[in-house]
């Protein structure tokens, strides 16, 4: 056991878990919000068990926070609004998963913005892959259960963000982003996105912001005339490269 955890595949694992018990800390405070919101707790939770993202969650117990049942089609259309990444997640995910119909149907529910983050961040085909697995379960089953204390607790917990669960998640993603961050590329794409996240977030709903700053990411790729020839690029990823 001792040797796994010393492998790509253990240390992906290490990874998923340890973003895993930040972010599941943090559906305390959604099951809170959601019943302070006026949802009964089995809503709460089916919305967590279901939707599962946790961006479109809280957009959309915040339209009905301020709108009461009548903003259920605002809250709705907002929180499909900020599900359309998964999709994009999907299509760059499908050829890591791998396998048949079944196996990539499976993997929808737990593709989100951190399994993809874990997963695309190791550097051998079986890294990833346990990467995803591990990261998005974890957090599955973690996030369901905080939401289920939270929705129980309610009112009783007072302000999440003062224990700081709102920070937990940010700090979880800055400890795996902050490895990755050599060279004067990736530094240039993560202070791009950082200022537009920062310029955007004050005027935009809650997860817009992040679409947007993704597009300096997207904008690089596509017009960086340093970008590598599609065989280099083939061969780089045969080798394990992300």
């Amino acid at each position: 056991m001792r040797s796994f955890y010393r492998t790509p595949e253990g240390i992906a694992s290490r990874q998923g878990l340890a973003v895993a018990l930040a972010t599941s800390a943090y559906g305390i405070s959604f099951g809170a919000l959601a019943v302070a919101s006026g949802l009964d707790v089995w809503q709460a939770c089916v919305l967590s068990l279901l939707m599962f993202t946790g961006g479109s969650q809280f957009a959309f117990v915040g339209v009905i926070a301020a709108g009461g049942l009548a903003a259920a089609p605002a809250a709705i259309a907002s929180a499909a609004l900020l599900g359309v990444r998964n999709a994009a997640y999907a299509m760059r995910m499908a050829p890591v998963i791998a396998g048949g119909f079944w196996r990539k149907a499976a993997a929808t529910q737990f593709t989100i913005d951190e399994s993809v983050a874990v997963g695309l961040s190791q550097h051998t085909s079986r890294a990833r892959q346990a990467g995803f697995w591990v990261t998005g379960v974890a957090i599955w089953v973690g996030w369901n259960l905080s939401t289920l204390v939270g929705a129980l607790l309610g009112d009783v917990l007072g302000d999440p963000r003062a224990y700081g669960l709102d920070a937990a998640a940010a700090a979880a993603f800055l400890a795996l982003l902050w490895p990755r961050l050599r060279g004067r590329q990736p530094l240039a794409v993560a202070a791009g996105a950082a200022v537009v996240a920062a310029l955007l977030t004050p005027v935009l709903m809650p997860g817009i912001p992040v679409i947007a700053a993704a597009g300096v990411a997207v904008a690089v790729g596509l017009f960086d005339p340093r970008r590598p020839a599609p065989a280099v690029s083939g061969a780089l990823e045969e080798k394990g490269m992300p």
